[in-house]
């Protein structure tokens, strides 16, 4: 996008916006505007304040320094819906959807709904507003549909609506590609175009660098809280990008060789789940980095959950250290050693409303126990060695849900180490982290392979399955489709594989 073209109005600002939690600064003294018709990107790393920044825009937060303005007029907002009434939506990064209401229905949840003339709700009218809106989308959804039953990218596409229900000037976007393949995002960027051709402003926040480079016409750098630069996209590159980020020069991934693998450690033969994958042949060793890859829908989550006795298996074996795994459920899984670090954190990895510890020594709560009672004690300084050896920053005694992204994925890390497992089934486990945690959870995973793990990394992003893994193996609508040793595993081996695009499937 070229800045030049844009129209200089500014939608939505702040002006020396502070914000504190007890007495800690989370955002100090910062200034940031949206104008008409750009997209706005706001990077920086997990905890740099983005999220605490852009929920006082959205009416979650109030500042307790400084203005905020719509248009050239101050405002006082006291709740997301005064925001929405002013013009201003916000997408979150754990969508705010309904699953067991339908689209239409999600389109309309807390807001005027149009009414017959005997003073009853007009469905009618409700459903066909609704396809109007995704018809101006271009995309096409089942408004009566169920939200629980669609795709996370149409998942996505509900929440956009949704925002642009209430005719939002400024749409505040996060992290909103992390559950979406290559084809999905490049439909969502073709939608936030149509919205600032139509004089919408966008604030799009992302740890994913390429795509920041790709949307944004100006990005805003912030770290521990404070504005460092507003810049043009064009008068920026990546590594400069990352420097302004993190504070110093920093390569994203790691250079690891190819492991000595060990002795098998988890041997699955013939898994399946009847109408979501098949024949699941895999291997993990000692010592070894397996990663999984595939489209989303492939069935790679469902295998995993399958393996830790999340899901039911109809048909296959697993195999422990050369032993039959009989009983099959995640209390097994854990007794046999093995744990699962879902791709939802918040939703399934973590108890938010619970503090660090409590979260981290929810699994081993037998250890720490005799006679009905927890070793304070002792779990405090299990926690405190696992958040020194994780580099989990934030506040002790606060509940989870008030730390970053990245320092609560690193928390779901922590409550999986306190286990001790000999395998670990690793689900996303860096999505939506920035690139410093980022740097740190490689180095983790890698550390864990040379103290003889068998892990298993589930990813969406080549490049993380390129650097981190021995071996990929690929899959495509619920069947395997490739197997690549760490010399043999390339982007074009593995899209072929995970697409059929040139294997003639």
């Amino acid at each position: 996008m070229e800045a030049g073209s844009k129209q200089e109005e500014t939608v939505i600002a702040c002006r020396g916006v502070t914000k504190r939690f007890g007495g800690q600064v989370a955002v100090d003294d910062i200034d940031f505007d949206l104008r008409a018709s750009e997209v706005h990107a706001l990077v920086g790393e997990n905890g740099a304040g983005k999220s605490t920044l852009v929920k006082m825009l959205d009416g979650y937060h109030r500042p307790d320094e400084g203005a905020l303005l719509v248009g050239d007029e101050e405002v006082h907002f006291a709740s997301v819906r005064d925001a929405e009434r002013a013009g201003v939506a916000m997408i979150p990064q754990e969508l705010d959807l309904f699953g067991e209401l339908t689209v239409a229905e999600n389109l309309v949840v807390g807001r005027d709904r149009p009414r017959r003339p005997w003073g009853g709700i007009d469905w009618n009218a409700i459903r066909a507003a609704a396809r109007e809106r995704f018809e101006a989308l271009g995309v096409d959804v089942d408004v009566d549909a169920p939200v629980k039953q669609l795709s996370a990218a149409n998942q996505q596409l509900v929440a956009i609506a949704r925002a642009l229900a209430g005719d939002a000037r400024a749409v505040i976007m996060d992290e909103p590609t992390s559950s979406l393949s290559g084809d999905e995002v490049e439909r969502l960027f073709g939608i936030i175009r149509e919205l600032t051709e139509g004089g919408v402003g966008v604030v799009y926040i992302s740890h994913r660098l390429e795509e920041v480079f790709e949307i944004a016409d100006r990005i805003t750098v912030m770290r521990d809280g404070a504005h460092i630069e507003t810049k043009p996209a064009s008068e920026l590159d990546a590594k400069e990008l990352v420097r302004l980020m993190v504070g110093r020069s920093l390569e994203e991934g790691i250079d690891r060789d190819a492991a000595e693998a060990g002795e098998v450690v988890l041997d699955v033969r013939g898994l399946g789940r009847d109408g979501e994958f098949s024949d699941i042949d895999l291997t993990l060793r000692a010592g070894e980095i397996v990663g999984l890859g595939g489209l989303i829908g492939a069935g790679r989550t469902e295998v995993a959950e399958t393996i830790f006795g999340a899901r039911h298996a109809d048909h296959g074996e697993l195999h422990m250290n050369g032993d039959p795994m009989t009983a099959r459920s995640p209390e097994a899984a854990m007794r046999e050693g093995i744990f699962y670090v879902p791709e939802d954190r918040q939703a399934e990895g973590l108890i938010l409303e619970l503090e660090v510890e409590d979260n981290v020594t929810l699994s081993i709560l037998e250890r720490l126990s005799g006679r009905g009672l927890v070793n304070r004690e002792k779990s405090r300084s299990l926690v405190r060695d696992l958040r020194e050896r994780l580099s989990i920053k934030g506040a002790e005694d606060g509940p989870v849900s008030r730390l970053s992204g990245g320092n609560q994925q690193k928390v779901v890390l922590a409550k999986a180490l306190a286990r001790e497992p000999a395998v670990l089934l690793l689900d996303e486990p860096t999505r939506g982290v920035d690139v410093g945690a980022k740097a740190e959870i490689y180095g983790l995973i890698d550390e864990l392979a040379r103290q003889g793990k068998a892990i298993l990394v589930i990813s969406s992003e080549l490049e993380e399955l390129l650097s981190l893994s021995d071996r990929v193996v690929v899959m495509r609508e619920g069947r395997l489709t490739g197997e690549y040793s760490r010399a043999e595993a390339t982007q074009e081996n593995i899209m072929q594989a995970a697409t059929g695009v040139g294997d003639g499937g």
